[in-house]
């Protein structure tokens, strides 16, 4: 009798347990139901919208001209991430080609405020300070240069550096700057030429 009782009692315990807590654990499964497919789902929709994206890009890409850059432009304001920073790359490409580097520069500025991955940030500044050399806005180049931090770049910095001295007429820090990245990189066949050209103008 005393076995029966206790379990009697254990059923009884357990009835008021549900009672008192059943609605709270029927409410967290449900929850924890509810946030398990709510996860997938949006699992589910970032994947779908990365892969619109993708399919769109490559439209895009494979059909962009100077013709028909609303709808690539379109796209960049409409989509953020990867996909809308290529396309701005190629639009500030397109822009450079046309002459319209006031557009170009306002591609590059997009990307170099909205890339995720500091290389390409870099690559977009060093390409605006040289779209910015060309429209004489000089300081703003040499703004644009100084978000360039990454050891890679360092021999490009200074020969846009040299480009913007040039065209202020300051040859001396011209011929330093160009220096400077020859000996980041002895290679560039490119510097070697603008420092030999610098040297008989300053010579005159």
């Amino acid at each position: 009798m005393e076995e029966f009782a206790t379990e009697e009692q254990q059923v009884e315990a357990i009835k008021r347990f549900w009672r008192e807590n059943g609605l709270a654990i029927a409410v967290g499964v449900i929850l924890g139901v509810g946030g398990l497919y709510g996860w997938r789902y949006y699992n589910d929709t970032q994947i779908a919208e990365k892969e619109a994206a993708s399919r769109s890009y490559e439209q895009l890409s494979a059909t962009l001209t100077s013709e028909n850059t609303q709808k690539a432009e379109a796209f960049v304001a409409g989509n953020k991430g990867g996909y809308s920073i290529l396309t701005a790359l190629q639009l500030a490409k397109l822009s450079v080609e046309e002459g319209d580097l006031e557009k170009a520069a306002s591609h590059l500025k997009y990307v170099a405020n909205n890339a995720d991955d500091e290389a390409i940030k870099s690559v977009a500044n060093l390409r605006l300070a040289r779209v910015q050399n060309s429209l004489s806005q000089f300081d703003q180049a040499m703004a644009s240069l100084d978000l360039v931090t990454q050891p890679a770049f360092v021999a490009q910095v200074d020969e846009i550096k040299g480009d913007i001295y040039v065209n202020q007429s300051k040859f001396d820090a011209a011929k330093e700057a160009y220096s400077a990245s020859l000996d980041a990189n002895a290679n560039n066949q490119l510097v070697k030429m603008k420092l030999d050209n610098l040297a008989v103008v300053i010579n005159g």
